[in-house]
C-alpha cells in the first residue's frame, strides 16, 4: 500500500510539471489513475511517452518485488544416533589416618606444666605440632585418666590428669582418643564420668569407655574426605580394679565375642574399621604370641587397622593376610609419646601414618590401606623439667649426641617385618 501511494504521488507531480511546459509539443495520453491513498481524490493526469516508459518499468519492478516468494530453506536433517563407549563412572577419595602412643602424665610432667592459674601442656607438644596436624585424622592412647583437679591430680600407681591436658592434646592435632586401658578405673567410675563430661564439653571424640549402656552401644565414626572411619578400643584389664557391678559398659574389656559383634556393627556404618588394643607385656620390644593371635582374629573379622599400646616401648609393624584375601595393618605397640619414663627405649615413641583410598564404581565400593610411614619421636627433658616431645631426627638440636643413630635404629626396628 505504501509503494502504491508513492507511485501515485510520483505520477501526479510529474504530470503536472510536464503539463505546464510541454503540453502542446508532446503526444499525450490520458490516463485515469485511481489512487486509493491518504485522502486525495481521483485525478486525471496527462503523461508523455517517456514518462510512460519509465512508469511501465517502475510498475514491473514494484510488481516483481511485491510478488517475489521467499527463498525456500531445505528441511533440517536429523542427526543419527551416536554410539558412545565411554568408561564407567568412578569416584576416588583419599584420607590419611595417624596414631601416636601413650599419653601418660607422671608427676614430673604435670609439675612442669603447672602455672599460677592452672596447667599449660602446650609447650610440650609444640616441637611436633606440625607433624601431628599432618594426618586428616589422628588418634592417641590417653592412658592417664583426665578427671580434673576436683578428683585430685595424681601419678603412679593411680593416675589422674588435669582437664588442661586434653585441651593441649586437641590443640596439638589429636582428633580422637582411646580410653580403654589398665588405668581407666584409677579414679573409679566417677573418674570415667568426669573425663567423659570434659571430653563432651570440649568436643573431643573418644572410644573405649562409657557413662551408660546406651553410650557404650554407640560406635564412634569420624568422616574425612568422604571416608567413614569407625573407632573401637579394648583393654586386657584395669589393674585389678573391678568394674562396678551392673556397669560392665564402663570399660571395654578384650572379649572376642563382644569384639566380633562390635566389629560387625561398625562395618555396617563405615568404610574402614580401626581398633586400638591395650595388650602385651610392659617393656618388651617384641609382641607376645597372644598379641599375634588376637591380631589375626581381628583381621579375620574385617578390621582394617590395629593400633597397639601398653608395653611403653615400640613394637614392630606388620601386615596380616586375611581370609577374604585382603590384609590388615597392625603396629603392636606405639610406645610412650609423652611420659616421665626414661631409658631402655621408654622415652622413644612415634607417629605412624597410613593413606586410605576409597574407590566407588559400578562394581561397588572398595577401600585400600596404603603402606605406612613412621616418624620416631623422643621425650626430651632437662633435670626433670622442660619436657618436650621432639622428632628424633632433630634431637641433636637439643644436645642429644647420638640422635642420628637412634633414628636409624628405631626405623629398622619398626619396619623389620614389612619387608
Amino acid at each position: 500500500m505504501v509503494m502504491l501511494y508513492i507511485f501515485c504521488l510520483f505520477i501526479k507531480k510529474y504530470s503536472e510539471m510536464q503539463y505546464a511546459t510541454t503540453y502542446n509539443k508532446s503526444l499525450c495520453f490520458t490516463l485515469k489513475i485511481f489512487c486509493l491513498t491518504g485522502g486525495f481524490p481521483v485525478k486525471e493526469f496527462r503523461i508523455d511517452t517517456k514518462l510512460m516508459a519509465a512508469v511501465t518499468v517502475l510498475a514491473v519492478f514494484l510488481t516483481a518485488c511485491s510478488t517475489q516468494k521467499p527463498e525456500t530453506m531445505p528441511a533440517p536433517t536429523l542427526h543419527k544416533d551416536r554410539q558412545f563407549a565411554g568408561a564407567a563412572k568412578e569416584i576416588v577419595e583419599t584420607a590419611t589416618v595417624g596414631a601416636i602412643g601413650d599419653i601418660l602424665i607422671h608427676d614430673h610432667v604435670y609439675n612442669d606444666a603447672k602455672t599460677a592459674n592452672g596447667y599449660d601442656f602446650n609447650p610440650m607438644f609444640e616441637p611436633v605440632k606440625g607433624m601431628l596436624q599432618a594426618p586428616d585424622i589422628l588418634t592417641a592412647n590417653q592412658e592417664s585418666p583426665v578427671g580434673g583437679t576436683e578428683l585430685g591430680v595424681s601419678s603412679y600407681p593411680n593416675f589422674n590428669s588435669p582437664f588442661e591436658l586434653s585441651e593441649a592434646v586437641m590443640k596439638a592435632g589429636v582428633d580422637i582418643v582411646s580410653t580403654a586401658n589398665n588405668h581407666a578405673l584409677d579414679k573409679g567410675f566417677r573418674g570415667i564420668n568426669a573425663q567423659i563430661g570434659n571430653f563432651n564439653k570440649i568436643g573431643l571424640p573418644f572410644t573405649g569407655t562409657a557413662a551408660n549402656k546406651e553410650s557404650r552401644e554407640k560406635i564412634t565414626v569420624l568422616t574425612r574426605n568422604g571416608i567413614r572411619l569407625a573407632f573401637l578400643s579394648y583393654t586386657y584389664g584395669t589393674n585389678g580394679i573391678p568394674i562396678p557391678r551392673g556397669m560392665e559398659f564402663a570399660v571395654n574389656l578384650i572379649d572376642r565375642e563382644l569384639m566380633k559383634k562390635d566389629i560387625e556393627r561398625a562395618k555396617r556404618i563405615s568404610d574402614a574399621v580401626i581398633v586400638s588394643v591395650h595388650w602385651g607385656n610392659e617393656y618388651q620390644r617384641i609382641p607376645t604370641n597372644e598379641q599375634k593371635s588376637l591380631a589375626a582374629f581381628l583381621a579375620d573379622q574385617g578390621v582394617d587397622i590395629i593400633f597397639g599400646s601398653h608395653p611403653h616401648v615400640l613394637q614392630p609393624m606388620e601386615w596380616i593376610k586375611r581370609k577374604d584375601g585382603k590384609r590388615t595393618f597392625v603396629v603392636y605397640s606405639l610406645g610412650n609419646f609423652l611420659s616421665a619414663q626414661i631409658g631402655d627405649y621408654k622415652d622413644i615413641g612415634g607417629l605412624v601414618t597410613l593413606k586410605l583410598t576409597k574407590t566407588v564404581n559400578d562394581e561397588g565400593t572398595k577401600v585400600e590401606v596404603g603402606p605406612p610411614s613412621f616418624q620416631p619421636t623422643f621425650v626430651y627433658r632437662k633435670n626433670r623439667r622442660d619436657f618436650r616431645v621432639i622428632p628424633i631426627e632433630k634431637a641433636g638440636q637439643y644436645g642429644i649426641s647420638n640422635a642420628k643413630k637412634m633414628n636409624e635404629e628405631t626405623l629398622i626396628h619398626m619396619n623389620q617385618w614389612l619387608r
